[in-house]
């Protein structure tokens, strides 16, 4: 008999594309050789060129999906996308709360481009439900300015934003440096334990994208199911995106997506 590989879940918005959200969980989960199981939270009319139109799903219909599905499946991890309401974000904390396996939190509440991908005070409910269950969450600097309370345009803005988040009771933050002013465009800082390490990309990969947040954040929950501790899941994850970035495809009229048929053994 086949041994059965580990299982991710994701919980999150769906993207028709196919670049972002739990088709892109899917795939960058595929590609690292686990088995992933997917909640959505939202359906979305959206192309590569961005959101026209969000559909929120209810909360009593996401917690009826996650309380059928962990009945039956043991998953090693989980990570989470666009929760749409701050209800979802509540019983998502709920379940949370619940679970052994590391929660990957990827806060996501505006796309790229387009409509809004969330209703009410999602932030702060993430910060009262979400955030204290979190094994590691990877915001932007703007998202992470939201949950910190800052403005996060330079390393030591992101550095403070860090320390605040991990005060609301996030084991691990990782703040994305992609959107960070000057020479630090590109560099993240991962605290762990206490420890602040930055991150710096092996190359800034020119061109307009789609989904990297998403795909970054399952190729981590993928690597903590495989068995990784946070600093190395999120060292490989990033290694793996770089490359995935560099080697990026059209298939569509806007934004590329990340290319998740990309190996993860591959570098460049």
């Amino acid at each position: 008999m086949t041994e059965t590989p580990p299982i991710v879940l994701t919980v999150a918005g769906s993207d028709p594309s196919g670049g972002a959200g739990l088709q892109a969980d899917l795939k960058t989960l595929h590609q690292h050789g686990v088995y992933g199981a997917a909640v959505p939270t939202l359906i979305t009319v959206q192309s590569s060129d961005g959101v026209a139109e969000v559909e929120l799903l209810s909360a009593d219909l996401v917690r009826a999906q996650l309380s059928q599905l962990l009945e039956d499946m043991e998953p090693a991890a989980a990570k989470t996308g666009a929760l749409g309401s701050p209800a979802v974000a509540h019983v998502l904390g709920s379940v949370m709360r619940e679970t052994r396996f590391p929660w990957v939190v990827d806060p996501i509440w505006l796309p790229s481009r387009g409509k809004a991908l969330s209703e009410g005070d999602v932030v702060e409910a993430y910060k009262k439900a979400v955030i204290p269950h979190a094994a590691l969450i990877t915001p932007n600097a703007l998202e992470a300015g939201l949950l910190a309370g800052l403005s996060v345009r330079t390393l030591d803005d992101a550095r403070v934003a860090a320390e605040r988040i991990a005060e609301l009771g996030a084991a691990a933050v990782l703040v994305k440096g992609g959107h960070l002013e000057g020479g630090a465009r590109g560099t993240d800082l991962l605290l762990v334990e206490g420890e602040l390490s930055e991150l710096s990309p092996a190359a800034l990969v020119p061109g307009r994208f789609h989904g990297t947040g998403c795909a970054l954040s399952a190729a981590i929950a993928a690597r903590l199911a495989l068995g990784d501790d946070i600093p190395t899941a999120v060292k490989g994850a990033k290694t793996w995106l770089g490359a995935a970035l560099a080697h990026a495809f059209a298939v569509g009229k806007g934004a590329q997506p990340v290319n998740h048929l990309w190996p993860i053994d591959a570098k460049s």
